[in-house]
């Protein structure tokens, strides 16, 4: 039979200085596990079925003696009756994960989302809008929320005070709250309704985006005036002022030119090729570059290990307010996009290029049969002539006549 330990008092295990394990009597198995000055633990040594292990019972003297020995018993008592400890801590590990993972947040489920949603995105800006909306208008209100116990109520306090002022802003937001929501029941995260879906939900709430929203549209030079403002653009020396003049004659929205690399422009051939993650369609799109283009590109200098065509000062990609600040310093009623408009009243009001040609050179979506056909084809050498006859026209070409009918 084991001799029993003699059983320690408070200040006798105070005084345990030798590194080793130290029987403390009191309950069978106990000891005081001494490694150092410092580090020291309780351990019960105890006989489960057939083996013999050592159950950690806390550090000394965040643990007391008489903590310890009461563990010690509990633990005794739990094997006595056939409980294997570790398997109950293994156990209640695992409910307490579960039970964490239930209790997601609505800001944590978001980041998870957004995440999953990786590959979706067309651009840096796009993913960074997506959660940024969230963050902004969703956040402040539903943060701390449990996605599973995201309610309308829940819904309605983020959407209803931008539902009227900012109304394209709230149905993004309520369409990436819905997408957030429908990640967490696929997830396992919550179950029944979606609380943010608009069809039978939302709608009978909250009037219709379409009833109340203000449509506004990009501020345009008129296109008479395109001539004598491209003069004046030419005169001006600053990066800023190519990359408009290139945005301009390309008919490209801002971020297409602004993020334009070397590679995808081939002089020889005077198309710049697009890949369809850096257009707003999500479609691959060509521009065939007019040879006014091609000698604003000729001419332009470039930054050594950078591949943008329009270069920021260390070497990345232009900011869009560089361009809009031109615009303001020259005095011009209108936007980067607005030239877009321009093109196309010049097209519509000059020429008789066919519309479906103005619309692909815009890489603009096709919402019908006929316009899907001039897509698939790209007509790439009509679309030439039409860009051609821009880029005289901007430049004020005396031999380009507007009225000319193209057949």
């Amino acid at each position: 039979m084991p001799k029993k330990a003699r059983e320690l008092s408070a200040i006798e295990v105070k005084r345990l200085a030798k590194q080793g394990r130290h029987p403390v009597g009191g309950v069978p198995g106990l000891l005081l596990s001494v490694n150092g000055a410092t580090s020291r633990s309780w351990i019960l040594r105890a006989q489960v079925g057939r083996q013999r292990r050592d159950f950690g019972l806390g550090g000394y003297p965040e643990t007391g003696l008489a903590q310890a020995r009461e563990k010690a018993r509990d633990l005794k008592e739990m094997i006595r009756s056939g409980i294997d400890p570790a398997l109950e801590r293994k156990k209640a590990r695992k409910v307490l994960l579960v039970s964490q993972e239930k209790s997601l947040t609505f800001s944590e489920a978001a980041h998870r989302c957004h995440a999953a949603r990786e590959t979706e995105f067309r651009s840096q800006k796009h993913r960074n809008d997506w959660i940024n909306s969230l963050t902004h208008h969703a956040f402040p209100w539903i943060a701390d929320v449990s996605v599973a116990d995201v309610e309308l109520p829940h819904v309605l306090q983020v959407l209803e005070p931008i539902w009227h002022t900012r109304t394209e802003t709230a149905t993004r937001v309520r369409q990436r709250m819905e997408g957030v929501l429908t990640w967490a029941t696929v997830r396992g995260y919550r179950s029944g309704e979606n609380p943010a879906r608009w069809i039978g939900n939302l709608k009978e709430v909250l009037p219709n985006p379409s009833k109340i929203a203000k449509k506004s549209h990009y501020r345009a030079l008129p296109w008479q005036e395109i001539t004598t403002f491209m003069t004046e653009l030419k005169a001006r020396e600053a990066i800023a002022a190519r990359a408009l003049e290139f945005a301009i004659l390309t008919a490209a929205r801002s971020g297409e030119v602004r993020f334009a690399t070397w590679n995808q422009i081939d002089l020889n051939k005077r198309i710049w090729s697009l890949h369809s993650k850096e257009m707003k369609a999500g479609r691959a799109h060509r521009v065939p570059l007019s040879s006014h283009v091609v000698a604003l590109l000729t001419a332009l200098p470039r930054m050594e290990g950078s591949p943008y065509v329009f270069v920021a000062p260390r070497g990345g990609p232009f900011s869009d307010m560089a361009i809009s600040k031109l615009l303001k310093r020259m005095g011009v009623d209108a936007t980067v996009h607005g030239f877009r408009s321009t093109f196309k009243d010049w097209a519509r009001s000059c020429t008789s290029y066919p519309d479906e040609l103005s619309e692909l050179a815009l890489a603009h979506v096709s919402n019908d049969a006929t316009r899907a056909a001039y897509a698939r084809d790209e007509l790439i050498p009509q679309r030439d002539m039409l860009m051609q006859d821009w880029a005289a026209f901007c430049n004020g070409d005396k031999k380009f006549m507007p009225t000319v009918k193209h057949r």
